[in-house]
């Protein structure tokens, strides 16, 4: 390497042409020769983070620690980790990565997570993230001017991954090491306990592996593997479309056996094939007679295979001797579409010909959908930031969810701007373009691919006037004026730096609208005012409501003050201490307690029982005064037998007991059997 650079510095020198590679013994040689190692050979550093293009990182991971660098070996490699990662998650938040479970997120993610549990084995408390993204910025601001302009949003993003995985660290790490340290020196960590750290603490099984190994520790990861199948053969169990995982096999036998389904959907709701082969029960049979449940497969349909959250078309397939109601059609294995339903008539037999319609209104309103979703996303990377992208979506007939990333919740000026945008931009009417092409050429032209999807040769790209292009496979759409107006629903948390938006389009968003304006008719005429002066009318009245809320609440206190004095003034005495049992009618629970409290500190030694109804129920609640608690007398010894005559039960704490009942109407009875009851745990204190 050295060798090479001197090659090169010397030629730079001397101005001469000097064909470095020519000379070199082996070609296409890559010396891996970055900015940093030139910089280290340059300034005669001993590594590159004591150049001056690290240094400053280093330093500042000194500063948080309170490491001296070159104290310790271990020490050190940590504190280079903290150098490079707290550069390495500032550049990748600031290109629009943000922390998730899957993909370039994860990557993110863990990451940044190595680095905060380095920090936390040196003491770094309590935040690094922070600082070491404050110092990338100031270093390298200048050559990526998008680092200062995202300063705001790259900290908010460190501050709250490291503030949340702080808390993982704490109780998984305390696992981690109770169980390291019954191991034996090169022995194994079960796959159970890694899977626990993991699934239970959110610890990363790759932190889990690492710190294993500074432990000179292996993994079972094997037993984890096993751990995390059990995990997913119980949510498979658990998705209603489980069946269909089971039949895989079968089904890909099946395309072996009669060839895929050629859709013709994009361009026809409706057109003739045959039916290739006819399932019921995961069995094949040769023909479905009316009132049967089965899946059909055809050579040719225009129905849609759900797919790109886009659900699956239905409609009809008719034959010459019976017609079958398509309620589903899923895509059961690549290139084969499976139509669920039912035969409403006749027969449907095995390599009849059929005419196959979708139901085209439906389609239409799922079209609508799909458009919207692809008019929200651009939307929300404009008004939001170019960090969003898609993380799944469910496009249904007038509905669609749209899930993204993105750290926070919408301000409501951005939830207000990205509803407007995107109905400005419906109005616009801009046309919706379809192309097939290669993956490059698509990429070329700037079509959003989404990180971790699967994608071939050719691809089909939707492109939305000058905003959106996208690689998609779903049906929209000529233009974007037809999807009708967008109403956003609402906004909402799904997971770790994951948010939801669910919309209605076309005619059910109209519809909403309409039910909007009509509850707006009906409160503005309750209220004798305009739409445009309920929001203050309503405003008044809560806040009166506050007002009156408050006077009865004081009234309330008020009232049971008064009440609890003159209880406690017509108290009996027995055994030299106060007793109060008393029906105080219609009250609930919580303040009958209070009662009972307020009559028990206006007594210097004594026990209080009160009952009281709370509609057809009956509720009791005993309590005493600390001296007697002490001299281990309990007010549960009081209010339970009593209890049972209101059909119930209730705590046995003897300070302050609570018990009730259905039967109100024994409150009568139960009142004297406390009392008697009172009466004798008082005489014998």
């Amino acid at each position: 390497f050295v060798e090479i650079w001197n090659l090169v510095f010397m030629q730079n020198i001397q101005d001469e042409p000097y064909n470095v590679i020519g000379n070199l013994p082996a070609k296409n040689i890559d010396t891996g020769m970055g900015l940093e190692r030139a910089a280290m050979i340059l300034q005669g550093a001993p590594n590159f983070f004591l150049s001056d293009s690290l240094k400053p990182m280093l330093d500042t991971s000194v500063g948080l620690t309170g490491v001296e660098y070159g104290a310790d070996p271990m020490s050190d490699v940590s504190l280079r980790i903290l150098a490079d990662h707290g550069k390495t998650v500032t550049m990748l938040i600031a290109d629009g990565v943000v922390p998730s479970n899957e993909g370039r997120g994860y990557v993110l993610r863990r990451v940044l997570r190595r680095a905060v549990r380095h920090a936390w084995q040196l003491g770094g408390q309590p935040m690094v993230m922070p600082a070491l993204s404050t110092k990338t910025i100031e270093l390298m601001g200048e050559p990526y001017p998008n680092l200062v302009e995202r300063s705001d949003f790259i900290l908010e993003i460190v501050e709250r991954e490291e503030a949340r995985f702080r808390q993982t660290l704490e109780s998984g790490h305390s696992l981690l090491d109770s169980e390291l340290a019954e191991l034996a020196e090169r022995s194994e960590l079960s796959g159970t306990v890694a899977f626990k750290l993991h699934d239970t603490y959110g610890f990363p099984i790759e932190l889990t592996q690492e710190v294993a190994s500074e432990r000179g520790v292996g993994v079972d990861m094997s037993g984890f593997e096993a751990a995390m199948e059990e995990q997913r053969e119980r949510a498979r169990g658990q998705w209603k479309g489980g069946e269909t995982a089971a039949l895989e096999g079968a089904y890909r036998a099946l395309l072996d056996d009669i060839g895929g389904t050629r859709f013709i959907g994009y361009d026809q709701e409706a057109g003739q094939g045959n039916v290739l082969a006819i399932l019921v029960d995961g069995e094949q049979v040769q023909s479905a007679e009316e009132g049967m449940p089965a899946e059909l497969f055809l050579d040719v349909s225009p129905f849609y295979a759900e797919a790109g959250g886009q659900v699956g078309d239905v409609g009809t397939i008719t034959g010459p001797g019976g017609t079958f109601h398509v309620d589903d059609t899923q895509p059961v294995v690549q290139g084969l579409s499976g139509h669920r339903g039912r035969v409403v008539n006749g027969t449907v037999r095995v390599g009849e010909p059929i005419t196959a319609a979708i139901d085209s209104p439906r389609r239409e309103r799922i079209r609508k959908s799909h458009t919207a979703t692809h008019l929200l996303h651009a939307t929300l990377r404009e008004i939001v930031g170019d960090h969003v992208q898609q993380a799944g979506s469910l496009v249904e007939a007038g509905r669609l969810r749209f899930d993204f990333s993105h750290f926070s919740g919408l301000e409501p000026d951005e939830f207000a701007a990205v509803e407007q945008l995107t109905n400005e931009r419906v109005i616009d009417n801009q046309e919706v373009e379809t192309v097939e092409t290669s993956k490059d050429e698509a990429e070329k032209m700037g079509a959003l691919a989404f990180f971790g999807d699967k994608y071939g040769e050719q691809v089909r790209v939707v492109r939305v006037g000058d905003y959106s292009v996208e690689f998609c496979g779903g049906t929209h759409t000529p233009s974007a004026g037809q999807v009708g107006p967008v109403i956003v629903l609402g906004e909402s948390s799904i997971g770790s730096n994951l948010r939801r938006v669910e919309a209605l389009t076309g005619v059910d968003a109209y519809r909403a609208i309409a039910r909007m304006r009509a509850t707006l008719d009906e409160v503005g005429g309750e209220l004798r005012v305009p739409h445009e002066e309920i929001p203050e009318r309503v405003r008044r009245m809560v806040e009166r409501a506050k007002e009156l809320e408050t006077a009865a609440a004081s009234a309330a206190q008020a009232a049971r003050s008064d009440l609890s004095t003159d209880l406690a003034a017509r108290a009996e005495t027995i055994g030299g201490s106060k007793l109060v049992v008393a029906a105080v009618g219609e009250a609930n629970p919580a303040d009958l307690r209070t009662l009972a409290i307020q009559v028990r500190d206006r007594l210097s030694s004594g026990m209080v029982v009160l009952g009281s109804t709370n509609g057809p129920k009956g509720a009791l609640v005993g309590t005493l005064t600390k001296n007697l608690l002490d001299a281990g007398l309990s007010a549960a010894d009081v209010v339970l037998p009593a209890a049972t005559e209101l059909g119930g039960g209730g705590s046995r704490d003897p300070e302050m007991c609570l018990a009730g009942g259905p039967n109100g109407g024994g409150l009568g009875r139960a009142i004297e059997v406390a009392r008697e009851a009172a009466a004798r745990v008082l005489s014998t204190a």
